[in-house]
């Protein structure tokens, strides 16, 4: 815990109120809350900020990989840096009017040039999601336009298993790596994760869509395939990074679903990895990294990541906390541990 304590401020404040249980609003926390805007890592990417309030170019918000706007949103937001920085609000109105499609509230990878705001044909669910969970910790969740963010996610979000034919319509039939017969596993993690933050009890389209979510990932033993419960989903699920932009791991997906309260045998597989990833001095290895593509470097890679133990243990401790009772995505919202 002394080094945990011992990290940037982003760190220390993330230690206190995510393990020791302390209040945002508590004298050490506030003191934190200013410091991380001044120090560490969210100023050096805040420092290379367009005046456009873009990174990398109006253009190339998503395309930019990872220095683009999307990407330095979703790093500011896992950071917890205050969305009320006139830096940060000029980034979020850039990108709601360049990426957030407006004929249906998703995002998408590319500006239509002539109307502004995203190309239908380029709205994907991983970035939406992304987008829902970078709002909503930046202080945006009461945009209207965040609200209609997640209204695609619980209006289009999929997940199928290849079984059965392909969904049909927009926005299915643009992108197949997207849908197709079989889900893409990233959109359905990142759509999660921008739900999570509102989690059970926001509206029922919301319980359903985390519901659904929840039950296709265990159903996945977390990070299987469901056909073959042998073979992991991706190889690379195994190996731990922070942050993980729409990539997305074992460690990851564990703290989603225990955040929502899940405690259920099919995640026992993914609690017996992440506790063989511990190594002799009780930290977790920052296995991968884009450092040398963001904005500004975060820890480095094969050395202990004070990132990734913190919701290693937040993971553990959570888990430790659920009822005895274990908790599916089929039992009703009263039974939920936790």
């Amino acid at each position: 815990m002394s080094w945990l304590l011992d990290g940037e401020p982003a760190v220390q404040r993330a230690v206190r109120t995510r393990l020791l249980g302390e209040p945002l609003e508590s004298p050490e926390c506030g003191v934190l809350s200013s410091r991380l805007m001044v120090e560490g890592t969210i100023p050096a990417i805040l420092d290379s900020q367009d005046p456009d309030g873009h990174w990398g170019g109006r253009d190339r918000f998503y395309t930019a990989k990872y220095s683009g706007t999307v990407w330095n949103l979703i790093i500011l937001a896992e950071l917890g840096a205050d969305g009320s920085d006139d830096r940060i609000r000029r980034a979020v109105s850039a990108i709601l009017d360049d990426g957030q499609h407006r004929a249906s509230g998703g995002f998408s990878t590319t500006r239509a040039k002539r109307d502004e705001g995203g190309l239908g044909s380029m709205v994907i669910p991983c970035l939406t999601g992304n987008m829902v969970f970078a709002l909503i910790r930046l202080g945006y969740g009461g945009d209207p336009r965040a609200q209609r963010a997640i209204d695609w996610i619980t209006t289009y979000q999929r997940f199928d298993d290849a079984e059965g034919t392909a969904p049909t319509g927009w926005p299915y039939d643009r992108l197949e790596m997207c849908w197709g017969r079989h889900t893409c596993s990233m959109g359905i993690v990142k759509a999660l994760k921008g739900l999570a933050e509102l989690g059970f009890g926001h509206s029922a389209e919301v319980d359903r869509t985390l519901g659904e979510g929840a039950e296709w990932l265990l159903k996945h033993h977390v990070h299987k395939r469901s056909h073959d419960l042998s073979r992991d989903s991706k190889p690379g699920w195994r190996r731990f990074g922070f942050p993980r932009m729409y990539q997305t791991d074992v460690l990851e997906i564990l703290l989603l679903l225990t955040r929502l309260g899940f405690n259920d045998p099919r995640m026992d597989d993914a609690f017996e990895l992440l506790e063989s990833r511990r190594d002799k001095s009780g930290c977790w290895i920052l296995q991968e990294s884009f450092n040398p593509r963001f904005s500004a470097p975060i820890e480095v890679v094969g050395e202990p990541s004070r990132w990734v133990t913190l919701s290693a243990l937040e993971v553990l401790a959570r888990r430790s906390a659920l009822a005895v009772a274990p908790f599916s995505s089929e039992d009703t919202r009263s039974s939920r541990a936790g």
